[in-house]
């Protein structure tokens, strides 16, 4: 297949605002701003993943497509592997259609990109009729390439935008009709703690901009099939930092009051400190069943009884590694 037919979203890359730090970076020339992107496929993983919400993974679990870089700067980020913005993090992963180089558009790297196609309708394949980008916030132009190839080989499935929240509305209002599913986080309310542990310290006053957009697009209702997977909808996630409780009723009484109690709220348990930042004199532990208990009580009180909250062992079964051949699945 000519995949230079589905190119035309790649023109957004000449002068990249594609998130809120508003970089105006020619990465079609090489400029890559704050992210370090540039304008290839760059795709650490591709595969079948079962740890998402259930409504997210169903029994079969969702074909999840793992972005390089990111937009932020989380000193604890679980996918340290392949959110860095240094390249040399990625050399260990498998099996996978990723580039480092800068490509000039309209040419794309048609062998990567041919392999991350068959990677995602070999999954289709086996009955799994949902996609989701994780990480997709500073590559949309090359996922909408991707949506739009997919499409054209007569699959329909279900599109999922997993994002860490700093998004623009203006850009999301292009994904309206697109992406089925937003699941994004909702980190912080506290834009000190954002600068202190993100390097982003707009953050509160961005996340909510974008959550008001897809709130727009999808409201509370999350719309399931027969067999209780969202087809539609918006799912927000926060995760429960150890210490920072404030923080965590802060976005908690924020989703409430400004969108709705009644919006579906993934709230998690499973934070764990990675190794760099096992010294950190915060984040250098697990959050307590007290700490996590108090938040839940909060989301209770504030009547807020659509979604989920999860077991409170889960950190010992969220820890992704990248340099294997399937990131979640121990060898």
């Amino acid at each position: 297949m000519d995949y230079n037919a589905f190119t035309d979203p790649l023109k957004e890359l000449e002068d990249c605002a594609l998130c809120p730090r508003n970089c105006h970076a020619d990465r079609i020339k090489g400029r890559a701003g704050y992210c370090k992107s540039g304008a290839s496929f760059s795709i650490a993983s591709v595969c079948i993943h079962k740890g998402e919400e259930p409504a997210i993974s169903g029994s079969k679990g969702i074909c999840n497509i793992f972005f390089t870089g990111c937009n932020m700067r989380c000193i604890y980020c679980q996918n340290h592997q392949i959110s860095s913005p240094n390249p040399t993090v990625y050399r260990g992963v498998h099996g996978v259609s990723r580039v480092h180089g800068i490509h000039t558009a309209p040419a794309i790297p048609g062998g990567d990109l041919s392999h991350t196609i068959s990677q995602i309708t070999t999954i289709l394949d086996q009955g799994i009729n949902r996609v989701g980008f994780v990480s997709p916030s500073h590559f949309i132009p090359q996922m909408k390439v991707i949506i739009n190839i997919i499409h054209s080989l007569g699959y329909k499935p279900i599109w999922v935008y997993n994002t860490n929240g700093y998004d623009k509305p203006e850009t999301l209002r292009t994904l309206e009709g697109i992406i089925d599913v937003y699941l994004p986080d909702f980190k912080y309310i506290d834009p000190e703690l954002a600068m202190n542990y993100s390097g982003t310290r707009d953050y509160p006053i961005q996340a909510a901009k974008a959550l008001r957009e897809m709130f727009r697009q999808k409201g509370t209702a999350l719309i399931m099939d027969e067999d209780q997977t969202a087809e539609s909808g918006m799912i927000v996630r926060h995760l429960v930092l150890p210490g920072q409780i404030a923080n965590s009723i802060g976005v908690l009484q924020f989703l409430a009051e400004e969108l709705s109690p009644r919006i579906h709220i993934s709230l998690m348990a499973q934070y764990y400190p990675t190794k760099l930042v096992e010294k950190h004199p915060q984040l250098g532990r697990k959050v307590t069943q007290t700490e996590y208990r108090q938040v839940v009580e909060e989301m209770e009180n504030l009547g807020m009884y659509q979604g989920w909250i999860q077991e409170f062992d889960s950190t010992d079964f969220y820890r992704p590694d990248f340099d294997q051949t399937h990131p979640f699945e121990k060898s």
